[in-house]
Formats: structure tokens, sequence, C-alpha cells
């Protein structure tokens, strides 16, 4: 028996408006209201797509339309289009600010996307960009920020920090552990994180240094690296995972903690030095003739064997 749907009612104006208030979309008509309005009410993406782009192309707050039509191809799957339509139209969005966000989203893009060559070289153009004192409003050591929709002050310091780690991260996924080794120790340096400290334990891990990555480990359980920030980002979650770790390589050496140096384990510190050196010069080479050095890079010094031994 085939039955007969009841229509719908049609919100009346004043409902509908309330929702748009509610939901922040702008109010109005026009392509950007439009696109804003499929997204969020309607939940229908692709036409909210379709309407980001004609958006950009009549100029109807080009910045947001860009940002926002690209987040939503990431939550389609679209993620080639949307690195594509960032890269092509982000010309159209000049703005420090506005070029700064379509990077982080491009970030996001990498990662989803597996493109970690590329994700690498945005991370150090970021870096690049703190380091020339590019990144921060002029004379300040801070800068506002979003972080799960709160905003937020953010410090030379934790923003190098972050970047550095997330580039670390990177050379994980390409398994290049001693990359990662070296790019972790030098954001340990910046501000130490528990965290982190993990991951640089895995790397060690993954190189067979397991007595190296034991010592690393146990500083994280004793809480060496535990403050009201780490107990706000689950610290306890974090001395678990150390623990889980510690009892990994504890299972596989037997108990004998670190193992002795060979003649093939010295052989693979020498070449680590080398690439530590190699990633630094890497790094200092574009700022050699600037002066605008700030203070958090005097901490980020070259690595040399004497760091390394630590």
């Amino acid at each position: 028996m085939v039955q007969a749907g009841l229509a719908q009612p049609a919100p009346s104006p004043a409902a509908a408006g309330a929702v748009h208030v509610a939901l922040k979309i702008p109010s109005g008509g026009g392509p950007y209201a439009r696109a804003k309005h499929y997204q969020l009410v309607e939940k229908d993406l692709d036409v909210s797509i379709a309407w980001f782009w004609k958006a950009i192309e009549t100029g109807d707050k080009v910045d947001s339309a860009l940002k926002d039509m690209a987040v939503v191809m990431k939550q389609r799957g679209y993620l080639d289009d949307a690195v594509d339509a960032i890269r092509s139209l982000r010309h159209l969005c000049p703005g420090k600010q506005s070029q700064e966000s379509l990077d982080n989203i491009l970030l996001d893009l990498y990662k989803a996307s597996g493109r970690t060559k590329e994700e690498i070289e945005l991370l150090k153009h970021k870096l690049r960009r703190i380091y020339h004192g590019q990144a921060f409003p002029a004379g300040k050591a801070t800068k506002r920020a979003r972080s799960h929709g709160r905003k937020i002050h953010v410090s030379v310091q934790q923003e190098t920090s972050r970047v550095l780690g997330n580039l670390a991260w990177a050379y994980m996924q390409q398994r290049n552990f001693m990359a990662a080794e070296a790019v972790y120790r030098k954001a340990q340096m910046v501000e130490p994180d528990a965290n982190k400290a993990c991951n640089l334990a895995l790397c060690l891990m993954e190189q067979g240094r397991l007595g190296d990555a034991e010592g690393v480990l146990a500083d994280v359980v004793a809480g060496a690296f535990r403050d009201g920030r780490e107990r706000e980002h689950g610290g306890g979650k974090v001395v678990r995972k150390a623990e889980e770790l510690l009892e990994r390589i504890r299972a596989e050496t037997g108990g004998g903690g670190e193992k002795e140096a060979g003649e093939e384990d010295g052989a693979e510190a020498d070449e680590m030095a080398e690439l530590l050196d190699m990633v630094a010069r890497q790094w200092a080479a574009p700022y050699r003739k600037s002066h605008r050095r700030l203070p958090v890079f005097e901490e980020i010094t070259p690595f040399g064997r004497e760091q390394m031994a630590c």
C-alpha cells in the first residue's frame, strides 16, 4: 500500500532568519550567502561548491569563498581538486592572514592525500616565514590563532615547536627516521613536549637504538615534561603510551637495557651526525645574509656530535 507523504510546511521568514544567524550565514542572496546556506542548512555540499565557485568568479567574499570551498571539497573527498583550486586562485587573496589560512588548509589536504613531499616543502616554507619574522605581527612575539574553535594566543616558541613537530611527523611518514629525529630534537630544544618525546623515541626504536629510546621514555614516565598544558591535553594518555613503548623495548631486549655500541652503531651515529648538520645547513642557507633573526632561533643551532651524545 502506497502512502502519500505529508508536505512539510515551509519555515517562516523569521525562523529561517534565526537559523541563518545561529549558523553565521551572511544575509542577502549573493553567491556566497547561497553557498553557505546549501553547505550548512541544506547540507548539499556539491551545490554549495558550485555556489562558492560562483562567488569567487563574481568577487563576492573571495577570501572566505575559496577557503570554505576547499574545506567542503575535502569533506567530499575531492582532495586534488581542492589543492588545484587553492594553488590557481590564491593570488586573489593577497592578505597575509588569508595566505596563512590557505597554507594551513593546503597542509591538511596534503596530509589527507598522502602528498608528503609537498607537505614537507610547505612546512619548511612556514619555518622560513617564522625565521624572517613574517609569520607574526611586526614587533610582537605572539599572535592570535584558532584551536578547536577557540581563539588563543600563540607564541613564537609554540608556533615554531608545532611546525617542527608536524615536519618531523611528515618525515616519519616517509620512514626517514633519521631526519625525523633531527627535527624532533630541534622541537624539544624550543619547547619540550611529552608527545613529541614519545615520537622521538619511536624514531630511535625504528633505528634500533633501543637504549636511547628507553632513556627518552623514562623521562616522560617520570613527568619531566608534565605541566599545566600537558595535563590539559591528556598527559596521562601520553604517559600510558610511553609505558607501552617501554614494554615493547624490554620485550625486544629481554630486559637487558641498552645495546652495546658496535662498529655498525658507530657508523650509523656518524652518518646521522652528518645528516643533522646537512639539515641545519639547508635551513640556514637562505638566511645567512639576513640580520632579522628572532631570539627563538638562537636556540635552534646546528647539531654537533656533542649534542647528539646527550
